[in-house]
């Protein structure tokens, strides 16, 4: 059986986990079904299948062909997606595994079932897609109205309306503390301050951002460029931003007068507008330098990536001398309060990494004894992983008891619903992040990744993997590099300590591309082109 659930309004309307798999158990029952597992997705929208670590795993145990029938409540809580969805069954069917929905009343075992299904998901996307439409619509309207949508920035908050008598109705206010930061953030800019040292000056005051974080340059211009603080209300500023993110900036946003508050003054505003339009030209590079290893070593103080920089000297002949480093991201965009620059030379940290690559390649005996140690951690890590396993599971029943005790109370008439409505949904949302760690344990526990790593394999991998990185243009060197190379990390002296590298079956596609197998001049085409467990190694 399979539950998912995404939001509280649907669970208020019925769809809510307990609510599914009640009505999923009695059917069972009914008919005389074994459930060999409940697989639940607690919290996760339908939208995709990024993040359903509970439909992964049902998707591995379909094919070890440990169940031959998916029953699920409705095909929507599958897949919202017609093509996520026939992919789904698609997989199902090749494993021999047939596909029931309850309330929609067909299963795929049947060639008028399998159309029913197919049916029904495109009907499902329609309808998915005219919700998302009219709620576009409802938030437009809002917005050209003056009214916020979504989550507010630093600065205020919602109270209740006082002028409306309905709960639901709320207002936007300013909290003072806030807004004293985000005045002066736009004062510092105004005064002519750079985005870095006002970040580093607010985070040097002990200053954070709504999240609770140390503030970046990224922080520091989002807030000077929103409309918000001189009272207006902007909206529809990217179109389709799950799938495009920030390459679907919008032609057209709504920018409207807003019923809230401003912070900032029109003067002030418009004179940090204009500051910012002066400074929005790409300047030319002020170094030049191909660094292979920006965003992979990471800081030995803070664990920030290390990003590229460079010093600049005058000879005592009076020429200028360029010296590139890699340096800390976060003292880069933060300032000193968050951490120190902790820079290391860019030539030595890349001889070092490419240097310990061709060292391990040329020893048997160091990559076998690193393939042995990798194969006595798999034979061990399961233990923990069972244990935190264990104690999950027991305060999910915990977690369960104490619902299930609030809501006896209610139907016996001794507690309010709504006095305790705030406390079970906390209930709620804490059994929604253990089911999620739950299905992410169990995930792992039965991912294949934990068999033994053959060393003849990872030599044949590390052997491909160099010959491409001596012999590919920069351009093809770094990707592989970055693909290839989870982290590199530093000691305290700011010496290379660790290179953990990850292969999975990204492998094979990149190594079976003809532009990067002619310039490893060799035959690294096709190389075992099956799908290939990950295998992580640290050198």
């Amino acid at each position: 059986m399979y539950a998912r659930v995404s939001t509280h309004e649907q669970a208020e309307q019925g769809y809510s986990i307990d609510a599914q798999l009640d009505t999923l158990r009695g059917y069972c029952k009914k008919n005389g079904l074994e459930v060999y597992e409940e697989y639940i997705d607690a919290g996760i929208s339908g939208t995709s299948l990024k993040g359903r670590v509970a439909l992964q795993r049902l998707q591995q145990d379909a094919e070890k062909g440990l169940f031959d029938e998916l029953l699920v409540w409705k095909i929507n809580r599958l897949a919202r997606n017609a093509y996520n969805l026939l992919g789904i069954l698609d997989h199902l069917e090749h494993h021999n595994v047939s596909f029931r929905s309850y309330s929609d009343n067909f299963e795929t075992s049947t060639p008028i079932g399998k159309f029913a299904f197919q049916m029904m998901g495109a009907v499902g996307e329609l309808e998915r897609n005219t919700i998302v439409e009219n709620v576009k619509m409802g938030m437009k309207q809002r917005a050209k109205k003056g009214e916020h949508n979504g989550k507010l920035p630093l600065g205020y908050r919602v109270v209740p309306d006082p002028g409306n008598l309905s709960k639901r109705s709320k207002a936007v206010t300013v909290v003072p503390e806030e807004a004293l930061i985000i005045r002066k953030i736009f004062e510092l800019y105004a005064a002519g301050r750079g985005l870095k040292s006002i970040a580093n000056e607010l985070n040097h005051t002990g200053y954070k951002t709504k999240t609770g974080n140390t503030f970046s340059t990224t922080a520091i211009k989002e807030i000077l460029n929103n409309p918000f603080y001189s009272g207006k209300v902007r909206y529809n500023r990217y179109d389709n931003w799950s799938n495009k993110r920030r390459r679907g900036k919008s032609a057209e946003p709504i920018i409207a007068d807003g019923k809230h508050e401003a912070i900032i003054h029109d003067v002030l505003w418009e004179k940090v507008q204009f500051l910012l339009q002066k400074k929005s030209f790409t300047p030319a590079r002020i170094f030049d330098g191909e660094f292979l290893l920006s965003g992979l070593i990471r800081c030995p103080k803070c664990g920030a990536a290390m990003v590229a920089s460079r010093t600049r000297s005058k000879t005592k002949t009076g020429e200028i001398v360029n010296r590139l480093y890699y340096s800390c991201g976060a003292f880069r965009s933060k300032g000193s309060s968050v951490c120190s620059a902790n820079s290391i030379r860019k030539q030595e940290a890349e001889e070092e990494v490419m240097n310990r690559l061709a060292r391990v390649l040329s020893k048997d005996r160091i990559l076998k004894a690193i393939v042995d140690k990798i194969n006595h951690r798999l034979a061990t890590r399961t233990i923990p992983l069972q244990e935190e396993l264990k104690h999950i599971r027991s305060q999910l029943e915990q977690a369960e008891s104490k619902k299930r005790l609030y809501l006896d109370l209610i139907e016996q008439n001794k507690l309010d619903n709504s006095t305790v409505a705030e406390r079970i949904q906390e209930i709620q949302a804490k059994l929604n992040e253990l089911q999620a760690n739950k299905s992410r344990l169990e995930l792992e526990l039965t991912e294949g990744n934990t068999s033994p790593v053959v060393f003849e394999q990872v030599r044949e991998l590390i052997r491909g993997f160099h010959q491409v990185l001596t012999a590919a243009p920069f351009e093809q060197r770094k990707t592989l590099l970055h693909l290839f190379i989870k982290r590199i990390t530093m000691d305290a002296s700011k010496k290379i300590e660790t290179i953990e590298l990850s292969f999975d079956e990204n492998v094979d596609s990149y190594f079976s591309d003809s532009t990067v197998a002619a310039a490893a001049g060799d035959s690294l085409q096709h190389k075992q082109a099956r799908k290939r467990e990950k295998i992580e190694i640290v050198i």
